[in-house]
């Protein structure tokens, strides 16, 4: 279950925080009463980018050998 705490923790209990993350659980930090930001771990942040990157690095690649280019609103009609 995600942790809430107030982003002063961030700076005041760093080393709770560190720990809570490095299981793999994120934390949820709040500045005054709302949600501000979360905070988790490099190895949890690749796990939900990685996909991603490898798919933009495909794009990048089938760009740069293709003359073809496609209009917004031929991308968005398929």
């Amino acid at each position: 279950m995600i942790q809430i705490r107030p982003v002063s923790d961030l700076q005041d209990k760093f080393a709770e925080i560190e720990s809570t993350i490095s299981t793999g659980q994120p934390v949820c930090l709040t500045k005054d009463g709302r949600g501000a930001m979360v905070v988790i771990s490099l190895d949890k942040y690749a796990e939900l980018t990685d996909d991603v990157e490898v798919k933009l690095d495909e794009a990048d690649y089938a760009a740069a050998v293709s003359d073809v280019r496609y209009s917004h609103d031929e991308v968005f009609a398929r």
